[in-house]
């Protein structure tokens, strides 16, 4: 893999956006942003330069998905962050990848070398 990359984190709960902030931090990469909610991500996603982008399914509510269709538009890959697992996907984001929370570092990393592999 390349050096460090650059990841857009969206993330509603205040502690596991620090935690994956951190996370990102110790596989020596570098978070591009964070948004919070909905409109902050979606505002962020059409101008963000980043290498990836690790996305919370839910948003307070709202589903990220029209987020990930900026980022699928502009060729950023997009990992699903989600409790419901693979099961909280929707079309046309239904064989995108999904780490399942709670996750560790080692689920992170392998998660993000196989969404930014070629």
């Amino acid at each position: 893999m390349p050096g460090p990359l650059r990841i857009f984190v969206v993330e509603d709960e205040t502690m596991i956006a620090m935690m994956i902030e951190d996370m990102i931090a110790d596989l020596g990469h570098r978070v591009a942003a964070l948004a919070m909610r909905l409109p902050q991500a979606t505002e962020a996603a059409k101008t963000i330069e980043a290498d990836l982008a690790i996305l919370d399914i839910n948003l307070d509510g709202r589903k990220s998905f029209p987020v990930a269709q900026i980022l699928r538009d502009r060729a950023i890959p997009v990992l699903f962050a989600s409790g419901y697992g693979e099961k909280g996907l929707e079309d046309p984001f239904k064989e995108a990848r999904v780490l399942q929370k709670p996750f560790e570092l080692r689920d992170l990393k392998s998660a993000i070398e196989l969404a930014t592999s070629h």
